[in-house]
């Protein structure tokens, strides 16, 4: 069951979440925990749950009025063993048929032509594509310069990889074959610095956005347990995909002694600036528009 304030939070708030996607975010530390709550809610997220570790110091900016009406923070374990599996399945037995994106602090959700198009009106017509999920690729974003800002986080000065990026076919255990329209993909710090990654962290493919359903489970390994909700489209065409551009991996490669010591710059040739638009992410191919205008 999840622990300390979620499941009393949720008791309390099934009835008045209100319409609307919601946003939930998970603080692991004290890096970027006002611009992410404020992407999301400028992306159209009509709520968004903030569960952080109750000494963590939060951001007097967080008590704005335009983000303290739409924010709720709530006390939770955010380093226990599986703990965004067992808060975003509270989340959808609470709020059944909503959708529901979930990330970490440092992440953000870009959706091709984000910028003019807010998450409701694209999730909307992801849905009359009668599709209940979306694939989200989790795109690294690290600091070119670990001098001056040696927890790897840097807005202003954020990079990414413009090439390095692949798939394999996602093996079903159980016949050894590959699963319909699903990928594993890879790349990224997780690929350049494999090394220091668990195997089983290496994937960078994510099911960030989906439409809660009574039964369906964030599996530990980040996929659901409903398998059609796992693919990237549907049989008959393309269908939407999304992006989290995150500084996660690079702040745990940071913090980690035996990778921090080992690392002296992720930049590498095929660095480039993140320009933080949604067309950069479409040309570099880690979004697909599909059918959406």
């Amino acid at each position: 069951m999840p622990s300390d304030g979620l499941t009393a939070f949720l008791d309390r708030a099934a009835r008045t979440l209100g319409p609307g996607p919601l946003c939930l975010v998970m603080a692991e530390d004290g890096a970027e925990i006002a611009s992410t709550v404020r992407h999301a809610l400028r992306a159209g997220f009509r709520r968004v749950i903030l569960l952080s570790p109750p000494g963590l110091p939060l951001p007097a900016d967080l008590d704005a009025p335009g983000v303290a009406a739409r924010l709720d923070r709530v006390p939770f374990d955010v380093h226990a063993e599986n703990a965004m599996p067992r808060a975003v399945n509270a989340l959808i037995d609470a709020a059944p048929g909503r959708w529901i994106h979930w990330c970490w602090n440092a992440e953000y959700l870009f959706h091709p032509f984000c910028e003019t198009r807010r998450v409701g009106e694209m999730l909307a017509f992801h849905a009359e594509e009668r599709r209940e999920a979306m694939l989200t690729y989790v795109v690294d974003l690290y600091a070119d310069d670990l001098a001056a800002h040696p927890d790897a986080v840097s807005l202003d000065r954020a990079h990414l990889d413009r090439t390095g990026y692949y798939a394999l076919a996602r093996i079903d255990p159980a016949t050894g074959h590959p699963r319909e329209r699903q990928l594993d993909f890879f790349g990224g710090l997780r690929w350049r610095f494999e090394e220091h990654v668990a195997p089983a962290r290496r994937r960078i493919d994510r099911i960030g956005l989906f439409r809660a359903r009574p039964g369906v489970r964030l599996r530990p390994d980040l996929t659901l347990s409903d398998e059609e909700m796992n693919t990237y489209a549907c049989p008959w065409h393309h269908n939407l995909t999304a992006a989290v551009c995150s500084f996660r991996t690079a702040k745990a490669l940071r913090t980690n002694p035996g990778s921090r010591y080992a690392i002296d710059t992720f930049r590498w040739r095929n660095s480039v600036p993140f320009r933080w638009r949604s067309q950069q992410l479409m040309d570099l191919g880690l979004m697909e528009p599909g059918q959406w205008f």
